[in-house]
C-alpha cells in the first residue's frame, strides 16, 4: 500500500467514532529468534494490551536470520499491518526492509532493539542502563583482578549498548590496573550453547584466573555457568539480564551473582499503547517517557521510550514474587537449606 493510501487509513481511525473504527487497526511483530523464554512474556503481553485497546495482533519468527527477517517484513506489509514492530536480529542489516515499510506509509517502532533510523521510534530497557547494573553489581563482590566478558551478538545494537555500559564502569578501572580484562567475546545470536562453547575454551587458556564473569544475558549466564561447573569453577561473581526463572533460581543456588531484572511486561503493554496512540493519530513525541536519542557519529535523533532495569540479586528477590513474575516455589527449588535466606521462610 502507498504512502498516501495508508495515511488515509490512520487517519481515518484516528477521527472516526465508535469501537468498531478502532478494531480495523493492526499491528505486526517481526521477531528476531523467538525461541527464547522472555519472548513468550513480551507477546503474551504486548497481545493482552492490543486486544484490550481493540486492536489485533499478527507475527513473524525470523528465527535468527536476516534474510528470514526481510521476507517476514514483506510478509506482514503484505497484510495490511497498521503499525509495525522489529526486534532487529540485525540491526542494521534490517534497516532497507524497514525502509520500505516507512515508504509504505506504515510506521515503524523497535522494540528492544534499537534500530538507528531518524523514522523509527524506540522503545525498550535502555541497554546502557543495563550494562552500567550489571558491572555494578559485580564490582560490590569483585572489585578487582581479572574479568572476563560475555557478549551478546555483534550483529545487535543492543549488545553493544549493553557492552557500553559496561565498560562506562569498569572501563577506569581497567585503565588503572585495577580490572584486568583477560577475555572477552561475543555470542552468536545470543545462544546458550554457543556461550558456553566460548566459556569452555577461555578456561582451558586461562584455568583458575578467572575472578568474575560479566555476562551479558540469563540464557548465556546458564552456559557459562555449565562450562564453569565442569571445570570445578563454582560460585563465580556473574551477571546476566532479563530476569529469567532459571536465573533467578542461580541466584538463590548462589552460582549467579545478579540478573539486570526486565519486566517486559510494562514493556509489552507501553509498545502496545504506542501503537494505539499511532492509531488514533497522536504526537508520540508529547507522551510521558518521550526523550531524544542522539548518535552523533550518525548525524540522527530518534524519539525514544527508554525504560529502567532492576537489578536483582539475592538480597532482593522478594521483589520479583511481590511482582507475579516468578513464584516462591520456582526461586527455591532445589536450593539447599541455609543457601538463600528467602528460602528459609
Amino acid at each position: 500500500m502507498k504512502k498516501k493510501a495508508k495515511t488515509l487509513i490512520l487517519s481515518a481511525l484516528a477521527v472516526a467514532t465508535g469501537a468498531q473504527a478502532l478494531l480495523a487497526a493492526t499491528v505486526g511483530v517481526s521477531w528476531a529468534r523467538f525461541q527464547e523464554e522472555r519472548w513468550v512474556t513480551d507477546e503474551k503481553a504486548l497481545e493482552e494490551r492490543l486486544e484490550e485497546l481493540g486492536h489485533r495482533l499478527l507475527t513473524a519468527d525470523a528465527r535468527g536470520s536476516s534474510t528470514r527477517q526481510a521476507a517476514d517484513i514483506e510478509g506482514l506489509l503484505a497484510r495490511g499491518v497498521d503499525v509495525l514492530l522489529v526486534v532487529g536480529h540485525d540491526t542494521q542489516a534490517v534497516i532497507p526492509a524497514v525502509q520500505r515499510a516507512l515508504d509504505d506509509g506504515v510506521p515503524v517502532i523497535a522494540y528492544e532493539r534499537q534500530i538507528k533510523h531518524p523514522d523509527v521510534t524506540y522503545v525498550g530497557f535502555d541497554p546502557v542502563l543495563v550494562g552500567r547494573a550489571q558491572a555494578r553489581a559485580l564490582l560490590e563482590v569483585q572489585p578487582d583482578g581479572n574479568y572476563v566478558l560475555i557478549k551478546g551478538g555483534q550483529q545487535d545494537q543492543y549488545a553493544h549498548g549493553t557492552y557500553q555500559g559496561q565498560m562506562d564502569e569498569i572501563g577506569p578501572l581497567v585503565e588503572d590496573g585495577t580490572i584486568d580484562i583477560i577475555a572477552e567475546q561475543w555470542t552468536t545470536d545470543w545462544k546458550p550453547e554457543v556461550a558456553q562453547a566460548n566459556m569452555e575454551n577461555i578456561i582451558t587458556a586461562q584455568g583458575d584466573r578467572i575472578d568474575a564473569v560479566l555476562c551479558s544475558n540469563d540464557g548465556m549466564a546458564s552456559g557459562v555457568v555449565a562450562a564453569m561447573e565442569q571445570a570445578g569453577l563454582v560460585g563465580l561473581p556473574l551477571s546476566g539480564q532479563d530476569g529469567d526463572v532459571a536465573a533467578v533460581n542461580r541466584i538463590a543456588r548462589g552460582s549467579q551473582t545478579m540478573t539486570a531484572w526486565k519486566d517486559v511486561r510494562v514493556l509489552g503493554r507501553r509498545a502496545a499503547d504506542l501503537a494505539d496512540a499511532i492509531a488514533k493519530g497522536k504526537d508520540l513525541a508529547s507522551l510521558p517517557g518521550a526523550t531524544t536519542f542522539t548518535d552523533e557519529e550518525l548525524g540522527i535523533e530518534q524519539l525514544a521510550f527508554p525504560l529502567d532495569p532492576t537489578t536483582i540479586t539475592a538480597n532482593n528477590l522478594e521483589l520479583m514474587i511481590e511482582a507475579g513474575w516468578v513464584t516462591r516455589e520456582q526461586v527455591c527449588r532445589g536450593v539447599p537449606p541455609g543457601t538463600a535466606e528467602i528460602c528459609e521462610s
